[in-house]
């Protein structure tokens, strides 16, 4: 295959035809500007639905992989080198599916500037499947970096009234945790002479009392992106400032790429290091469950709410990911989709109503069942999603991670898996709670009484989430089946750290 011929490519590239086209388009012309970006977007979508007929199951490999030489200095030469497996192909899927879905929020929420919007979230869509299926170091960082410049607009421009201190703080938070990833990378490049991922996994010859500090710098990046406790400050700041779709997107796949970083890099380049540390991580983990469902709880805004959310879910797929066995790593990879699907949902259930009302503070509501009924029955499914409910698909994540943590012997304790159980009573406390004071009780606020239910282009923006949420959760085995023979290779890299120890 050559460069513009390969699947991943396609993929990866076609929002920048999107890009080209708008810049043709004067700013006035919002109607088809966002026509352009919607389909190219669409497009997209459907590329990744040709990789994933492409893609084999059964094969624990990269696949529809793509190496060219891109930079000789000296010695070293960095390479474009793309692939995708088991570990990444439902990552992909989940942000193309995402991005239309984000995009067609925007229809009415985004007036102000809307060529540079739509340039700047298929920017974002470009760096983020860069992200994941970028098999060289340097690439891989040139894609994570890239990520931030669209984003940080995003925020900055289209956000709340606090917008430049959040997205400044976005920034500066990742950019610190990137530096130490770019140290550890530049050690990786020059002592064992390759920056490709692949080659620096089959070789296997990072000396043990290196890998310890390889991998917190690594971390140091990829803990604050997922983000983890106690580096989670920069995230419900950036969400709540956020426009909607930016919040769609945040929490759907940039978080992922900090968990899907852990799963990348830190395990398989580093399985001495992540034995040693995985104890460590599963208590930071546990510690981001409850303090992320605690402060949930106490919040008054109901988008701080879902932010603080997140941190709580998340620290769900830290500590599947770091049980370092079958259940715990596939419940983890699926968790991370999951939780896309449902707190993407969530914001842009939030989205829905702030453009009716211009508040998220809860007690401006109450009863909104009574005038919002589809309304009310959708955010009603999301929100048991979100908290784990049987038969939907939070559950098909949350009860392996649960599983493989008990049993986890890299963890070393069951008491882990019990505290995060607890976890998933108290987002049932706060979740509820939430839809209680939006929903029930009596409708006695004026401005509430003439609020007309969802319109025909905000139905079509969250039915397809909704349909994946009974999806995942009544019939989670093809997802499972996608990832199950790259994880399995995974842990065999594991299994023979652990032997090489004792």
């Amino acid at each position: 295959m050559t460069f513009f011929t390969n699947p991943l490519n396609l993929v990866t590239l076609f929002p920048l035809v999107g890009v080209l086209v708008i810049l043709l388009f004067k700013q006035e012309q919002k109607k088809e500007i966002r026509w352009t970006a919607l389909i190219v977007s669409l497009i997209t979508f459907g590329l990744s639905i040709w990789v994933l007929t492409l893609f084999d199951p059964n094969n624990p490999d990269l696949q529809l992989v793509i190496n060219l030489s891109w930079i000789e200095i000296a010695d070293w030469e960095i390479s474009y080198q793309m692939g995708v497996d088991g570990l990444s192909i439902l990552l992909v899927l989940l942000t193309t599916f995402l991005t239309p879905i984000s995009l067609l929020s925007t229809w009415t929420a985004v007036e102000d500037r809307v060529k540079d919007f739509m340039i700047f979230f298929l920017l974002l869509e470009v760096g983020m499947l860069g992200v994941f299926l970028a098999q060289d170091l340097f690439l891989f960082y040139v894609f994570w970096e890239f990520t931030l410049v669209p984003m940080y607009f995003l925020i900055g421009i289209w956000g709340g009234p606090k917008r430049m201190y959040a997205a400044v703080k976005f920034f500066l938070y990742t950019m610190t945790g990137s530096v130490l990833m770019l140290l550890a990378i530049l050690w990786l490049g020059i002592y064992q002479g390759t920056f490709s991922v692949p080659d620096l996994t089959a070789m296997g010859g990072i000396p043990a009392q290196v890998q310890l500090w390889l991998f917190l710098a690594f971390a140091a990046a990829f803990a604050i992106k997922v983000p983890m406790w106690p580096l989670h400050s920069w995230l419900p700041d950036a969400h709540v400032q956020a426009p909607t779709a930016g919040s769609v997107i945040l929490a759907g796949v940039l978080l992922k790429m900090g968990t899907y970083g852990f799963l990348r890099f830190n395990i398989p380049l580093f399985p001495k290091a992540a034995l040693q540390a995985a104890p460590w991580m599963a208590l930071l983990a546990v510690i981001g469950i409850l303090y992320g469902a605690a402060v949930s709880y106490y919040q008054k805004d109901v988008k701080m709410l879902v932010a603080y959310s997140s941190v709580s879910h998340l620290g769900f797929v830290m500590l599947g990911l770091f049980a370092l066995n079958p259940q715990g790593i596939q419940g983890g990879i699926l968790q991370m989709v999951n939780h896309g699907i449902s707190t993407g949902a969530l914001f842009l259930l939030v989205g829905m109503i702030y453009e009716r009302r211009h508040t998220r503070v809860m007690d401006d509501f109450g009863g909104l069942w009574k005038v919002m009924p589809v309304y009310g029955a959708l955010t009603l499914v999301v929100t048991l999603s979100s908290m784990g409910l049987p038969g939907l698909n939070g559950f098909a994540g949350e009860f392996p991670i649960l599983l493989g943590a008990f049993g986890s012997e890299a963890i070393g304790s069951p008491w882990y898996a019990g505290l995060a159980a607890l976890g998933v009573i108290l987002a049932a406390v706060y979740l509820l709670y939430m839809f209680q004071k939006l929903f029930l009780g009596p409708l006695d606020k004026e401005e509430n009484k003439g609020l007309k239910d969802l319109t025909v282009r905000e139905l079509v923006t969250i039915t397809p989430l909704v349909i994946l949420i009974f999806w995942i959760g009544l019939y989670p085995k093809p997802f499972f089946t996608l990832m199950a023979p790259a994880v399995e290779k995974l842990l065999t890299i594991i299994e023979t750290a652990s032997l090489a120890m004792y």
